[in-house]
């Protein structure tokens, strides 16, 4: 694309963000130093459509930003804008005096959802990367058994489950099954993989299996890291118009600790800010919406992740500003204290 579209690319995505409107060739002309006529406007905008970066959401209106359009413009955006030494003192002063873990947490939420006028969502941190070294399912009496997971960093835990009619041959397929699944994964991870384990399992392991993976979905969501705060959901409401449908189904999905962590993983291996763009996201539910998530932590030890949910019609630059600092705030405040 030609430095000329980029730029009207770019009116068009700041101007929509900031009116809530869609935006006309003269409106353009008269807001921006295009320096060219209003004809050449609405070719390049013509241009725009044609290729989908833009699109007329009824006849006789402007253009708004699809997918696409936004997409360009956050991977064209020649930095992320630094926060003001004002803005820096309020993350400071914010998080200052926080008393524990959880506290931490609850202030970042906070913190991120006023700073973005969005949905904050943040992972509880862990400095240890323990990942699950054994899984054991070992036969009680008839009707009770114990799992067992190991891990990396020595830890155990169990659970006793009511395991009754399973012979031993299908108690060592399971296990088997269980093991190559989730033997070197993290709690994180291992939350995410199991629904998958249930899918591929034989129909006469399927009952004994939803009572196995049951035990071990307890006991990972145990792990701090299998957990999420959110915060700042009725941020949501003020953008009900952006959404395809209703701004329920965006809800309830929120409410889905597994699909949360799914959506923060990406940042977990990123340099800096990760942007998922509408329909970019996997969660049906969320495609309607934008996330924009970090990694935090110190150096190259990742401890978490944490990030903002909002409607595809964002402030991008502020937005991924403010997460950014967030991040790298709570990943010095975590290693200072």
């Amino acid at each position: 694309m030609d430095d000329r579209k980029l730029a009207i690319l770019r009116a068009i995505v700041t101007d929509y963000v900031s009116s809530r409107e869609p935006v006309g060739s003269r409106a353009l002309v008269e807001r921006h130093n295009l320096q060219v006529s209003p004809a050449t406007v609405r070719n390049d905008m013509a241009v725009l459509e044609e290729e989908g970066y833009i699109t007329q959401p009824h006849t006789s209106a402007g253009r708004i930003p699809t997918d696409k359009g936004y997409r360009l413009f956050v991977d064209r955006l020649a930095q992320v804008k630094p926060l003001s030494a004002a803005e820096k003192r309020a993350i400071s002063t914010f998080m200052a005096g926080a008393l524990d873990l959880d506290d931490v947490v609850r202030r970042t939420v906070r913190l991120l959802a006023q700073l973005t006028q969005q949905v904050a969502i943040v992972q509880y941190p862990v400095v240890s990367r323990a990942t699950i070294r054994h899984v054991e399912v070992v036969q009680l009496s008839d009707e009770r058994a114990l799992v067992i997971v190991v891990s990396s960093s020595g830890r155990i835990e169990q659970r006793l489950i009511e395991l009754a009619g399973v012979l031993e041959n299908e108690l060592d397929e399971l296990r088997a099954r269980v093991n190559a699944a989730l033997v070197g994964l993290t709690a994180a991870q291992a939350l995410d993989r199991l629904g998958g384990v249930l899918d591929e399992l034989p129909p006469a392991l399927a009952g004994p299996a939803d009572v196995v993976v049951a035990a071990l979905l307890e006991m990972m969501a145990a792990d701090p890291s299998a957990r999420v705060m959110v915060g700042g959901v009725p941020n949501l409401t003020r953008f009900g118009d952006q959404f395809e449908t209703t701004v329920k189904p965006v809800l309830e999905a929120l409410e889905e600790q597994v699909v949360l962590l799914r959506l923060l993983g990406e940042a977990s291996s990123s340099v800096d800010v990760t942007v998922r763009i509408g329909h970019e996201n996997p969660y049906e539910p969320l495609q309607s919406t934008s996330v924009v998530a970090a990694a935090y932590g110190l150096d190259a030890d990742v401890w978490a992740t944490l990030g903002i949910v909002g409607p595809t019609r964002m402030d991008y630059p502020s937005t991924m500003a403010s997460v950014r600092a967030v991040a790298r705030y709570v990943g010095r405040f975590l290693a200072e204290g």
